[in-house]
């Protein structure tokens, strides 16, 4: 993706407002757990690898990963979420407490089990590590409603001094469609950009600034295949644009980049920034939706922010597991796009 001069400076002008929003993350706290281990033979009992553990490393998820990309391009975050009394739960209190993430307002809930998702990273000494397998476990039941009423209140106190609001909803119940709306009634000011990040009910969310879906959550929300029809594409992200009555929706499409849609204007399609031959996507989804959000927070448009958030996503891809873009990554792809 090439940047004309004129929008560089803009871009870059907006980049530098980031350190000064304040952004609520509501939503889905995951612990991503990552497992390296070196090869060293093939086990008799069956044919697989045996193992040595050579380092164990939890990272934030999920809504988490969100928050802490948000913080890495220099904003303000408050997190507002649950995780379990467990040990995924305080790493992952540990891990922002470490980054000075404020954790004020992530309540740890008893006989709560907090997301994890457990990734076993393979290889040979010296050698590049492979995912070979991942293992989840998730809570029995979503937490009580009063948990999530308790949570909508937190955020509820904070949209008077924020600039925006990132909803990330993974389907573990931390906050649902009906909460996001009477934040977004509450909200002091009606111009707050809110997102929503919605892996299962996408279309409960209405009336949002914008959503930030990938191509295959656009075509699971209708039962309809895009591949490589352009046309149904522009069908669906008009369609829903109209029906959940959003300003911007934003479709990340993997190696053929983003499309952007807004009422009364054609859509825009956005190539990829870098290379097409990503190293890991993991989270990838969050740093789009975290460089959006805060774009739209320091008073950028949304074709703007989507030129901002297609570098982080570009940028993020090159890396290896749930990681994040930082500031002066961002500003130093702008500068040279």
């Amino acid at each position: 993706m090439a940047i004309p001069n004129l929008d560089r400076s803009a871009l870059l002008a907006l980049v530098e407002r980031f350190p000064r929003q304040r952004v609520i993350m509501l939503g889905d706290l995951v612990a991503d757990e990552s497992v390296y281990g070196e090869i060293m033979r093939v086990s008799r009992e069956a044919p697989v690898l045996i193992l040595k553990e050579r380092e164990r490393q939890v990272a934030p998820g999920g809504g988490g990963n969100a928050a802490n990309n948000l913080a890495a391009l220099g904003a303000h975050v408050t997190p507002v979420g649950i995780v379990g009394d467990d040990a995924p739960g305080a790493a992952l209190l540990r891990y922002f407490r470490e980054r000075q993430v404020s954790t004020r307002n992530i309540v740890r809930v008893k006989n709560y089990l907090t997301p994890t998702k457990t990734r076993i990273l393979a290889g040979l000494s010296h050698w590049q590590r492979q995912q070979v397998v991942r293992i989840d476990r998730e809570p029995a039941h979503p937490p009580a409603a009063e948990v999530r009423t308790g949570l909508t209140r937190a955020a509820a106190a904070l949209l008077g001094s924020s600039t925006g609001m990132l909803v990330a909803d993974y389907g573990y119940g931390t906050t649902n469609a009906r909460e996001v709306d009477s934040l977004r009634r509450r909200a002091h000011r009606p111009a707050l950009p809110i997102t929503i990040d919605s892996r299962y009910d996408l279309l409960s969310y209405k009336n949002l600034t914008a959503a930030t879906p990938n191509e295959p959550e656009l075509e699971t929300a209708f039962g309809q295949s895009i591949g490589n029809d352009l046309e149904r594409l522009h069908n669906l992200g008009k369609k829903f644009l109209r029906r959940q009555e959003l300003q911007a929706l934003l479709v990340t499409r993997g190696r053929d980049g983003m499309a952007l849609f807004e009422p009364r204007r054609p859509p825009r399609h956005l190539p990829i920034f870098g290379s097409d031959q990503a190293v890991d996507v993991t989270g990838a989804g969050d740093t789009v939706i975290a460089a959006f959000t805060l774009a739209l927070a320091a008073g950028g448009s949304f074709l703007e922010a989507a030129m901002i958030a297609n570098c982080a996503g570009g940028i993020v891809v090159m890396k290896r597991g749930t990681a994040t873009v930082s500031l002066g990554e961002i500003t130093e792809a702008i500068r040279n796009a």
